[in-house]
């Protein structure tokens, strides 16, 4: 998979207006500066567009499929047209399923209770532990990480090759890693996937908010992801996807919804007849809101350009790569080297900073927001550290001091919303703490590195 560039000049796009743009934070040396939210691959900060579509669709809310009046039926017509919304924006064919879920996580729990007995998983170790943790109930190879998209290829094509050429098998990818950005061969594991007659499911959730996603260009059976990182508010994913495995499982919740007719038999029991559309796995009542937002971020992106957001994301991408790389300091995270097509999330370490406390000084002193720790994907970073896998750390839960070196990587991801002035902000902060050193004294509190009150270093 490549990044469209050549053709594309970013300075036709400017960042898409996001919540929070104008927000102010205060600083441990005084005064207050506008809050650069460099963390997207955790939760990219809800579209205006998107926001305010909520907000006009806020006072006809209604529960769906359940109601004659007015409010009900038009609240049906947006769930179900969202739904469409979310088929045309990743390419879904004719006959794919595109169910309303909670979360990546949600969705890929989803997949795996419906998988078929038996079923062989495959799944890198680099995966995010929503898609590495799931499968407990299947057979499953992990597979080593890879150092070249050709290697992960062939890693999987090896592994396929020895498994029951008779049994159902299910191989799960990334498309973008939440750890290192770096955009893996979609299609042609897709392709040796098919060859070896298993499928695979494609986990989008930090790929499709930086790239296009198409399920039949790609040829993957499932797609993944969710709506916190899609510049949408609220609790809501999506799982679409071939249709089959999915209506033959048992609903992934009992209950209204899901259930078509329900009645009492003469022994006492109940017998039920269950949808085998979306609504088998969509029970109880759905978050109308969230997925309305799914849907309105859909349209936003692509409304919007998104080669021409994806061409801009690219000059952000070049010019944090390079600010770093001119800090000797700075040790940049990656699997498949320098030249690796990615989007914008990049993990990287200081050396001789604790990583927990430099990303604490780059928010308490430069109003900055990005993210330490293993991102949930502790096998992955493990790896990249060159640590052992039973080494401390934990994500989030730094169990170094200020000063000690950390287990931890720091990461700083951005998107559409991103605005140039953050981008040379983070740069210009890096490159003065690691000259100059943190303008104020840290402490570890509750697993978290945090400013003391009222205590400047002594520099």
């Amino acid at each position: 998979m490549s990044v469209p560039t050549a053709a594309l000049d970013p300075s036709v796009c400017a960042p898409l207006p996001v919540l929070g743009r104008d927000v102010t934070v205060p600083l441990v040396t005084g005064g207050e500066v506008a809050y650069a939210a460099l963390d997207y691959a955790a939760s990219a900060p809800a579209l205006q567009r998107v926001w305010d579509d909520v907000a006009a669709y806020a006072p006809y809310y209604g529960s769906v499929h359940r109601g004659a009046g007015y409010l009900s039926q038009l609240s049906t017509d947006l769930f179900e047209g969202s739904r469409r919304t979310v088929a045309e924006f990743l390419g879904c064919r004719a006959d794919d399923q595109v169910v309303f879920t909670r979360s990546t996580t949600d969705s890929l729990n989803l997949l795996a209770a419906a998988l078929p007995a038996d079923c062989q998983v495959f799944v890198y170790e680099t995966e995010h532990h929503a898609s590495l943790l799931p499968w407990r109930d299947a057979r499953v190879t992990y597979l080593n990480a890879p150092r070249t998209p050709a290697q992960a290829v062939e890693t999987l094509e090896r592994a396929l090759a020895g498994r029951d050429p008779y049994g159902p098998a299910l191989v799960c990818v990334t498309g973008a890693s939440n750890v290192t950005g770096e955009l893996w061969p979609v299609a042609e594991l897709a392709a040796a996937a098919h060859a070896h007659g298993a499928r695979i499911v494609l986990d989008a959730a930090q790929l499709a908010p930086h790239h296009p996603v198409d399920i039949a260009e790609l040829d993957v059976d499932w797609v993944a992801f969710s709506g916190h990182k899609l510049y949408a508010p609220f609790g809501s994913g999506v799982l679409a996807g071939r249709a089959d495995w999915l209506q033959a499982a048992e609903p992934y919740l009992a209950g209204g919804g899901a259930s078509r007719k329900v009645a009492r038999r003469a022994d006492g029991g109940v017998d039920v007849d269950w949808h085998t559309t979306a609504a088998r796995h969509e029970a109880g009542s759905p978050n109308v809101i969230g997925v309305h937002a799914i849907a309105s971020a859909c349209k936003a992106l692509t409304e919007a350009g998104f080669d021409h957001l994806v061409a801009r994301e690219q000059e952000l991408v070049a010019r944090v790569r390079q600010g770093l790389a001119e800090v000797p300091e700075v040790r940049v995270l990656s699997l498949f080297g320098d030249d690796a097509p990615r989007v914008g999330v990049i993990s990287f370490v200081v050396r001789g900073w604790n990583s927990s406390h430099f990303a604490a000084a780059l928010s308490a002193e430069y109003g900055i927001g990005v993210r330490d720790g293993l991102f949930c994907a502790h096998p992955l970073v493990r790896t990249l550290l060159g640590s052992d896998p039973q080494d401390p750390g934990e994500c989030g839960a730094p169990e170094a001091e200020p000063g000690e070196r950390s287990l931890n990587a720091i990461r700083v991801s951005f998107g559409a919303g991103t605005p140039d002035e953050h981008i040379d902000r983070f740069l210009r902060a890096v490159s003065e703490l690691v000259r100059d050193g943190a303008r104020w004294n840290y402490r570890t509190e509750d697993g978290r590195c945090v400013p003391d009150r009222g205590e400047a270093a002594q520099l």
